[in-house]
């Protein structure tokens, strides 16, 4: 046991990840999806199995297994680390996990970071239509939700990342959202992303004093382990009925998705880059305590 901590150390080192940093990433992980043999996720502490339900629209009822029509499944060597979801083509249904216990909302003060890795093509594989990779709410696309998503007409596409609070609190005049100006939209915009369908590429966001009830909460988005913009000075209110919420995966979306995972704090920059560089995703942090 001590020659395999020695060696996991030691791969690790040789990537560039300290030695702590696994230690406290594994403290702040509280979702694990790998879709390596199974779409159920592997670590959790709500409920772990994958869902599907008949639409995106509220309320949104699931029930646990994926899609019968054969659109998504795991390819099980199409993966960063193992296996992967595969969205092959668009999907009229609902997917992805329930949010109860496996994501850190709190009515009070919450932080809490998402990463996952995607292939695609975007401006091959994706329709010229809004796409969704995640949306996760209780409510509407504009109304308490938080999502990462490709946009329809530009080329290359755009990779955008959303975070909506209450309506009422980002856009208590209820204005026409087509013509708001960006600044004014609660968004950070990837007018160039490096994605193609040969090539893996993660996607991180981390979320920091949200449900605070002041202007002080902080957004930020990474690629492949580097900054790719942040909001700052915003109010993050988000009311949601927890047992409501999902995490919508694949709205719109075609191609592979792997090694999900959802931590219950703001990982810092330096976190961020050392979770790209584990040279077995995500399962590096869990893998002996199972």
């Amino acid at each position: 046991m001590r020659l395999l901590g020695f060696l996991v150390s030691s791969v690790l080192l040789a990537t560039g990840v300290s030695a702590k940093a696994p230690a406290k990433l594994a403290a702040s992980l509280v979702f694990h999806a790998p879709f390596d043999q199974s779409a159920d996720a592997v670590v959790g502490r709500g409920d772990r199995r994958f869902q599907t339900g008949p639409k995106w629209d509220a309320p949104r009822a699931t029930s646990p297994g994926l899609p019968t029509n054969g659109a998504v499944w795991i390819d099980p060597k199409g993966g960063r680390h193992g296996g992967a979801l595969r969205f092959e083509k668009k999907i009229p249904q609902v997917v992805g996990f329930r949010a109860m216990g496996n994501f850190p909302w709190s009515s009070n003060a919450w932080s809490a970071t998402v990463a996952f890795w995607l292939r695609t093509t975007p401006e091959i594989d994706i329709p010229k239509e809004y796409s969704d990779v995640i949306q996760i709410t209780s409510k509407a696309w504009d109304d308490a939700a938080l999502f990462v998503e490709f946009t329809p007409e530009d080329l290359p596409k755009h990779l955008r990342l959303g975070t909506y609070a209450d309506k009422k609190v980002w856009n208590p005049e209820g204005r026409d959202w087509d013509k708001m100006p960006l600044s004014e939209k609660p968004l950070v915009v990837v007018t160039r992303p490096p994605f193609r369908r040969e090539e893996w590429h993660q996607v991180v966001f981390t979320l920091d004093r949200f449900n605070t009830g002041r202007a002080d909460g902080k957004v930020a988005l990474y690629l492949d382990g580097q900054p790719a913009g942040s909001l700052t000075e915003r109010t993050h209110t988000y009311t949601w009925k927890p047992e409501d919420v999902v995490m919508m995966l694949g709205l719109g979306y075609t191609g592979w998705m792997d090694d999900f995972a959802v931590f219950d704090r703001a990982l810092s920059a330096d976190e961020v880059a050392a979770l790209h560089r584990l040279p077995g995703g995500v399962a590096d942090l869990h893998r002996k305590r199972r």
